[in-house]
């Protein structure tokens, strides 16, 4: 019988580099690299193996490996060699050939979810000061390349990344659905609670896209007519979106129907339930809040009608302010009617932009220093795009080319097949 082998436990306060089974993770995944890599240089010396120089010998040779590198990962640091090769052709060979790895790129230094991780921590109240101490546990011992310079680098070049994805070209997009809101948080700010604008679309394949995200003054009519003006005009979105979906006291709804007036409201009714609830008392809420439910989970907005109706009889003799906030905007709550059941679940809230800003919402003032507002803003951008890999696809996407094609809808079934259907 062999021995059983014995894996010493880390002793109580060492560090990530005293754990044996995170040392043989870090060399599995070491080697493991070193054969991708190895792998992809031999599928490009092989994409290349008939080419040849001026003396008939193969053009393109290995030449050795670049020096030894730390790659900063999520279970720690990881020493790497990328191979090296060299071409032989000359001037008048087409032009050097050149080998880029898309594994290891030439001046990778720490994997993407590291990056991911820094804006998490600055708006979590970690200081960049304090950066190397709160990623030992990832990184090893003093976390090297990530010293507070090397942090301000970073947020300087996520606030020019947000600069360039401002300007891109979304002339031959096209956005079936939007949801707005605007976004309160107070991340270590040196000012007011800033109120962040954000716009999230869903594109003709029901894929969602964060389409702006942007400081505004509250949420004001103005600021939002400005963003939804730069997307028209400068970013190229001119095709109204059939349906915008977003809490019926933004300033959002003035300045859409001034940059796409053919786009219908949705009311948000994640909002508009919590505006209703705060004016019952709190001994009626739990049975208002079902009674809610069965007004917009209705099958067809005749009983959708009916059960909003019943809600009017049962709380409007005491509780008219209750019963006047959901029946002022009856049509915008059940507008998801006019379009395909399958999207009901998506577009009758602003869900897509409250689940993903939930936490952004709980950061709070937590240590020394204070962020401006562009690099707040710069942060929650980055955030926002590194959820948006995240985003559920819209269920029945078949359907959004029926709705672009200006299909009528009714109780989420297509007109023309509800009529054939009656006449049957």
């Amino acid at each position: 019988m062999e021995e059983d082998t014995v894996v010493a436990l880390p002793r109580p306060g060492s560090g990530v580099t005293d754990d044996p089974l995170l040392a043989v993770l870090r060399e599995g995944a070491r080697r493991m690299l070193a054969q991708a890599i190895e792998a992809e240089v031999e599928v490009f010396l092989a994409a290349h193996a008939g080419l040849v120089d001026q003396q008939g010998r193969r053009r393109l040779v290995r030449n050795g490996h670049a020096p030894e590198r730390r790659l900063q990962t999520g279970i720690g640091p990881l020493e790497v060699r990328r191979p090296k090769l060299r071409d032989r052709g000359g001037v008048g060979d087409g032009g050097p050939i050149r080998f880029t790895s898309a594994i290891l790129p030439a001046y990778l230094r720490r994997t993407r979810n590291i990056e991911e991780l820094l804006p998490w921590l600055y708006l979590k109240g970690v200081s960049t000061g304090q950066f190397a101490e709160a990623l030992t546990s990832l990184l090893g011992p003093d976390a090297p390349g990530l010293s507070p310079s090397t942090v301000r680098r970073l947020t300087e070049g996520w606030q020019d990344e947000h600069e360039r994805w401002q300007k891109r070209d979304l002339s031959a997009r096209r956005y079936v659905y939007l949801w707005a809101d605007g976004v309160y948080f107070t991340p270590r700010l040196d000012h007011e609670r800033q109120c962040l604008l954000v716009l999230i679309g869903a594109d003709a394949s029901g894929r969602k896209e964060l389409l702006a995200v942007e400081d505004g003054f509250r949420e004001s009519a103005q600021s939002w007519r400005e963003l939804l003006r730069h997307l028209r005009d400068e970013n190229g979105l001119r095709l109204d979106p059939e349906l915008a979906t977003g809490d019926g006291a933004l300033g959002f709804w003035q300045a859409l129907h001034e940059a796409w007036p053919k786009t219908k409201q949705q009311r948000c009714w994640v909002h508009k339930s919590a505006n209703v609830l705060n004016k019952l008392p709190a001994s009626l809420q739990g049975k208002a809040k079902q009674d809610l439910h069965a007004i917009y989970e209705a099958a067809n907005r005749k009983e959708a009608e009916q059960a909003l109706d019943r809600f009017v009889a049962k709380y409007g003799a005491k509780y008219h302010k209750a019963v006047a906030c959901l029946s002022k905007d009856r049509e915008s709550l059940l507008a998801f009617y006019d379009f395909p059941a399958e999207h009901w679940k998506h577009v009758r809230t602003s869900n897509p932009i409250e689940s993903t800003f939930a936490t952004v919402r709980l950061r709070t003032d937590k240590t020394r220093g204070c962020l401006s507002r562009q690099t707040a803003l710069a942060m929650v951008f980055k955030l926002a795009k590194s959820a948006e890999r995240h985003w559920r696809r819209l269920d029945g996407s078949e359907r959004l080319a029926q709705v672009i094609e200006g299909v009528r809808f009714r109780d989420g079934e297509p007109f023309q097949e509800l009529e054939d259907h009656a006449a049957a």
